[in-house]
């Protein structure tokens, strides 16, 4: 199987990166910049990793020069997991912030998967890194605007990515990591990047067009919208 990650240089795409390598499949590790641990990890199986750096997901041409890199490459598994998290609350109301968010956690992961839609092979998976901070029925705490709005968004992209690809036997999942403790979260959390990947690796094994479309927790629960 061949896998590309965005946002594959630290956190939970590092640690798809790692697992996916470990278990024999080809990667596609993509990110803005390397970082030290992505090359130890290409050090170590520099015949199965693919780093391709530069690339600001927000930004049309650096996604159309990943595409030219790609030549004629199919992924079998394409994870959008670049995102960012940024604090706004009612009180400090960075509208800013908010479009940001949106353009990165919403947005890019459209961009990227219509730009791969020529490299995506027959019963390709798409993922799609969210979070349980998008539901809105799961929302008893308020704030976070940016971020809950930008990946309830990001929801909604899926969903209808999930129908629209359906026919080409190409399903998609939203998946929610976890709280993590990572960089973005400020080494909070309750649990490590390797186990969140974990979990979301075994969802999207199992995933196929009869289960597209729906909002899964990384334990395996199917969380509400």
């Amino acid at each position: 199987m061949k896998a590309l990650i965005t946002g594959a240089n630290r956190g939970i795409g590092l640690a798809f990166c790692t697992q996916l390598l470990q278990r024999g499949d080809e990667v596609i590790a993509v990110c803005r910049e390397r970082s030290q641990g992505l090359d130890e990890l290409g050090n170590k199986s520099s015949s199965l990793l693919r780093i391709i750096e530069d690339v600001d997901v927000t930004n049309d041409q650096d996604v159309d020069k990943l595409v030219e890199a790609l030549g004629g490459d199919k992924i079998d598994l394409l994870i959008n997991n670049a995102g960012i998290m940024a604090s706004v609350t009612l009180e400090n109301l960075d509208i800013a912030s908010i479009y940001k968010q949106f353009e990165i956690n919403a947005v890019a992961p459209l961009r990227v998967t219509h730009a791969l839609l020529g490299h995506l092979s027959d019963h390709a998976k798409v993922g799609i890194v969210t979070s349980r901070m998008g539901s809105i029925d799961d929302n008893d705490s308020g704030g976070s605007y940016g971020y809950r709005m930008s990946k309830a968004a990001a929801n909604m992209a899926g969903r209808s990515l999930s129908v629209d690809l359906k026919d080409r036997g190409i399903s998609v999942a939203m998946l929610h990591p976890g709280w993590v403790r990572t960089d973005m979260t400020g080494g909070n959390g309750l649990i490590d990047a390797p186990e969140s990947a974990q979990g979301l690796i075994a969802i999207m094994d199992r995933l196929d067009v009869d289960q597209t479309g729906l909002f899964w927790h990384t334990n395996g629960e199917i969380l509400v919208w």
